[in-house]
């Protein structure tokens, strides 16, 4: 056992296992649609690897990765009256 540092909890395994998924495979340039079907897929994968997740852990991860997916600063930028503003 190493000192120091914490054991992880399954749902960290999973969180990173998904997080490691998002980047590989492109999914932040796909459309909203395609995402939350890529990322109930991905979420029921992980949900079979890691059979020790709870059902509230399971959606837990699943919210985890909607967040992680979104932008921090939305694409473009606009004026005060909310218009687009291109450069």
């Amino acid at each position: 056992m190493s000192r120091g540092r914490p054991q992880q909890t399954e749902l960290d395994l999973a969180r990173d296992e998904l997080f490691s998924h998002i980047q590989r495979c492109g999914v932040l340039d796909a459309e909203d649609t395609e995402r939350s079907d890529w990322m109930s897929d991905t979420v029921a994968y992980l949900r079979e690897r890691h059979p020790g997740l709870s059902a509230v852990e399971v959606e837990e991860l699943e919210a985890i990765g909607h967040r992680y997916c979104q932008p921090a600063i939305p694409f473009g930028s606009s004026d005060e009256d909310g218009a687009e503003v291109t450069d």
